[in-house]
């Protein structure tokens, strides 16, 4: 797939609304305050959301991991309120990814594997 050049930041952030929505949360600018580590923000991402939303994203990371690399950095820079590959000094141990195709692949296998999205169905965490 290829996400065409004449796009604004504006029209992807509208072809890829779940991202976008995580890029504003659970890798934001203040991403620090969701984990330890930018692992830790990645396996928290699916918590707190409903399994129509995990789905959705599943399927939005499918379309960006369907692209070349210079998509996925247009499409990251879009959504994304932080450097997954930058080395940062602060927090410490942060953690970064050699790539932006490795960070979203690492987003990608953490909602795959969420327990809701495995079962098809929301499970309630009471039961």
């Amino acid at each position: 797939m290829s996400i065409p050049l004449n796009l604004t930041k504006y029209d992807i952030l509208d072809l890829f609304p779940r991202l976008t929505n995580l890029g504003a949360s659970s890798f934001g600018e203040d991403a620090d305050t969701f984990g330890d580590t930018l692992f830790e923000a990645i396996e928290d991402a699916p918590r707190g959301h409903r399994l129509l939303f995990k789905q959705q994203t599943v399927n939005e990371l499918r379309t960006v991991m369907a692209c070349s690399d210079e998509d996925i950095e247009r499409i990251s820079w879009a959504v994304l309120g932080i450097d997954p590959t930058a080395e940062v000094e602060e927090p410490p141990n942060w953690g970064r990814f050699p790539s932006l195709r490795a960070f979203w692949s690492a987003v990608l296998h953490t909602f795959e594997n969420d327990p809701e999205v495995q079962a098809g169905r929301e499970i309630d965490p009471n039961a």
